[in-house]
C-alpha cells in the first residue's frame, strides 16, 4: 500500500499584478489540481478557480461511485473507475465555466489549463488539458507525463522547431486546448504505478518557461521530507529567472503506507 505526502506554493511572479492560477491540495480525496487562468481581467482567476472547485467537488461527490453511477457524459470502457471520475470532473467543470461565461458578459473569452491527479487504490490517474504540466521523479531521474497542447509542442513533435527555439518562440504562450466552455474538450488521460520513493510535480507554465529541466529535476529530486521546502525553491528559482508569470507548483512524495 502506497501513501502520499504534499505541498503547494504560488507567486504572481515579479511581472503580474495578480494571481490567475489556481491549486487544490486535497489529501482526504487523494486529488492535486493546478490551473492556470488566461483571460485577461478577472477573467482567468475566475476560469481556473471554476475548474479548480469543480473538479474538487465532483471528485468528493463520487467517493461511493461505482460503475451503475449516472455518468454525465457516459461511462468510457477502457478507463477503470478513477480514470472515469478523473476525466469526467474536468468535463464537468468545461461546462460550468460555460455556464459562468453566458450568465456574465465580463467573463467572455476566459478560458484554463488543468492538470489534476488523483491517487487511489488502483494506482494514480493523471489528467490535463493545455500546457500545464505533470513531472514524474524515480530513482534519480525526472520524465515528463503530459504533453503540452500548445502550438510550439507541435511545432517541436513535427521537427519545424527546436526544444530550446520552442522555449523562446514569441507563441510560446498558445495552446490549442484548453477548459473555455466551448463544446466538448478532449481530455488526455494516463495512468501510473507509483512506487515507494516516487515524487510528482505539477506545475503552471511559469515554472517551466524559465527554469530549465535539468534544474527542476535537481530541486525536485533534493533528498530531503520537507517537501515545503522544495516548493518554496523552485518558486523562487521562477522568480530569479525573471519571474514573468505566475507560478504554481504541487510536490507530492509516495511512501510506504
Amino acid at each position: 500500500m502506497i501513501s502520499v505526502s504534499a505541498a503547494g506554493a504560488t507567486h504572481p511572479g515579479k511581472r503580474r499584478q495578480k494571481n490567475e492560477d489556481s491549486y487544490c491540495e486535497r489529501l482526504d480525496l487523494g486529488l492535486f489540481v493546478v490551473a492556470d487562468g488566461m483571460g485577461g481581467h478577472a477573467a482567468g482567476e475566475v476560469a481556473s478557480r471554476v475548474a479548480v472547485d469543480t473538479i474538487d467537488q465532483f471528485i468528493n461527490d463520487t467517493r461511493a461511485a461505482d460503475e451503475n453511477f449516472t455518468w454525465p457524459f457516459g461511462l468510457e470502457p477502457h478507463l477503470d473507475l478513477d480514470g472515469n471520475r478523473l476525466k469526467t470532473a474536468v468535463k464537468v467543470a468545461n461546462r460550468r465555466i460555460a455556464t459562468r461565461i453566458a450568465g456574465e458578459r465580463d467573463l467572455q473569452g476566459m478560458a484554463t489549463t488543468v492538470v489534476a491527479v488523483l491517487v487511489g487504490h488502483r494506482g494514480v490517474k493523471v489528467a490535463h488539458v493545455g500546457d500545464s504540466r505533470v513531472y514524474h521523479w524515480r530513482d534519480g531521474h525526472m520524465a515528463r507525463l503530459t504533453r503540452d497542447h500548445s502550438w510550439v509542442e507541435e511545432q517541436v513533435e513535427a521537427g519545424a522547431l527546436t526544444p530550446t527555439e520552442a522555449r523562446d518562440h514569441p507563441w510560446r504562450n498558445l495552446v490549442t486546448r484548453a477548459l473555455s466552455g466551448g463544446g466538448e474538450v478532449e481530455i488526455d488521460v494516463t495512468s501510473l504505478d507509483a512506487q515507494k520513493g516516487d515524487r510528482l510535480l505539477l506545475c503552471s507554465d511559469g515554472l517551466f518557461s524559465v527554469v530549465t529541466d535539468d534544474a527542476i529535476e535537481e530541486t525536485l529530486g533534493r533528498p530531503t521530507d520537507d517537501l515545503q521546502s522544495i516548493c518554496r525553491e523552485l518558486v523562487d528559482a521562477a522568480n530569479r529567472a525573471g519571474g514573468p508569470d505566475n507560478v504554481t507548483v504541487l510536490v507530492l512524495r509516495f511512501d510506504a503506507a
